[in-house]
């Protein structure tokens, strides 16, 4: 992340030319969102600035209310900024693109689908042959460790089946960018861990990039290479913060072992806090 790669570091707006920007990269420059509330604009984020790198995962932390999905929205295209500049690729984002991945706080898993008919969705979306979806799929099934259950349909999963069943479709598409909104949010502390580390293990050798949205903060540090500490509503960012963390990295084994993991924790909290 650009300005961040010494620690904790002022953000910075971004400064490449289209020509320059590799692909995956995402910058935000003094970027802000209003929406209207009957006549009145109310703010919800002002002049955020910062930049993920290509192949960088990034994790955004706040308050509930400062703005952190509005931040993915902005990226994606499903919203507009009204003030500064998000781009992708360093070109300005105009509408939502099919190269960017996106997974909610829920698993939004189709009913009336088995795991492979999910899996497979939006590859058939994208008018990708029969043979190369089901094939896409099912390695995507595989890496998740649910090749036993290709029939099943949701409503026979356990919830951490259901978060396995949305990364495989996630990672499926191919898409260089990833958006993630809390998406371990509903799962118990034992199987969020586990979820977390299968995550980190198919990211690790893919390495799209990523911004991942979440109100826990030991999570941000166990995935992230940057985290983006947000202030109350309308959020702005008041730190970013390079984690030096080796990897291949376990999160189950950061949080019980992990002395330098606990640093990081404090270190942000008290960013989130205001610096007091």
């Amino acid at each position: 992340m650009k300005g961040s790669a010494a620690g904790l570091a002022k953000p910075v707006p971004g400064t490449r030319t289209t020509a320059t920007a590799p692909r995956g990269t995402i910058e935000l420059e003094a970027v802000g969102h209003s929406f209207l509330a009957g006549k009145t604009r109310r703010p919800a984020i002002r002049d955020v600035s910062f930049t993920v790198e290509q192949g960088e995962f990034c994790a955004v932390v706040g308050p509930s209310g400062c703005g952190k999905t509005t931040i993915l929205n902005l990226v994606s295209g499903l919203l507009r900024p009204t003030e500064g500049r998000v781009s992708v690729d360093g070109k300005p984002v105009r509408a939502v693109s099919s190269d960017i991945g996106y997974m909610p706080a829920q698993d939004s898993l189709l009913p009336w689908r088995t795991v492979l008919g999910n899996v497979e969705f939006p590859l058939q979306l994208a008018g990708e042959s029969r043979k190369s979806r089901l094939d896409r799929a099912r390695e995507m099934i595989s890496a998740v460790g649910l090749e036993k259950v290709l029939d099943h349909h949701p409503h026979q999963l356990s919830q951490g089946m259901r978060q396995r069943v949305a990364i495989a479709r996630t990672f499926a598409t191919g898409s260089r960018i990833i958006l993630m909104d809390e998406p371990f949010g509903a799962l118990d502390a034992q199987t969020r861990v586990v979820i977390q580390d299968l995550f980190l293990s198919i990211w690790e050798r893919r390495k799209p990039t990523v911004i991942l949205i979440t109100h826990d903060v030991a999570e941000a540090v166990a995935l992230a290479d940057v985290v983006v500490s947000m202030s109350p509503s309308p959020g702005t960012v008041r730190a970013t913060r390079r984690i030096e963390l080796p990897r291949p990295r376990s999160a189950e084994q950061l949080i019980f072992e992990s002395t330098r993991f606990q640093s990081y924790m404090k270190e942000i909290w008290h960013e989130l806090r205001g610096g007091e």
